[in-house]
């Protein structure tokens, strides 16, 4: 049985999330309108800041452990990335933000 560590799938699901938030007109630079409510897009937006922070942390947990191989780096570099990236677009959509 293939174990999966939990930052890869935090990583996946994070970019899965991303995606997903860019193709439901989460930026109106892309498209106009939203095939999504707003809240249901700020929770999905703080839902991912969440799960690729903590898949962030585990990496720096693993990579302590383990010693840094180039692969938990990737691995830690998508994570935070990504959760910049969450943060970044959840204060994009929050009215009043000042951000769009």
């Amino acid at each position: 049985m293939i174990k999966a560590p939990f930052p890869w799938i935090a990583l996946g699901v994070g970019l899965l999330l991303l995606l997903l938030l860019l193709g439901t007109g989460a930026l109106p630079l892309i498209r106009e309108g939203r095939d999504l409510p707003l809240l249901t897009q700020l929770i999905m937006a703080e839902f991912g800041f969440f799960l690729t922070a903590i898949g962030a942390y585990k990496s720096i947990v693993a990579a302590r452990a383990e010693g840094w191989r180039p692969a938990l780096m990737l691995v830690l570099a998508g994570c935070v990335s990504l959760a910049v990236a969450f943060v970044w677009l959840g204060l994009r959509l929050w009215p009043g933000a000042g951000l769009g």
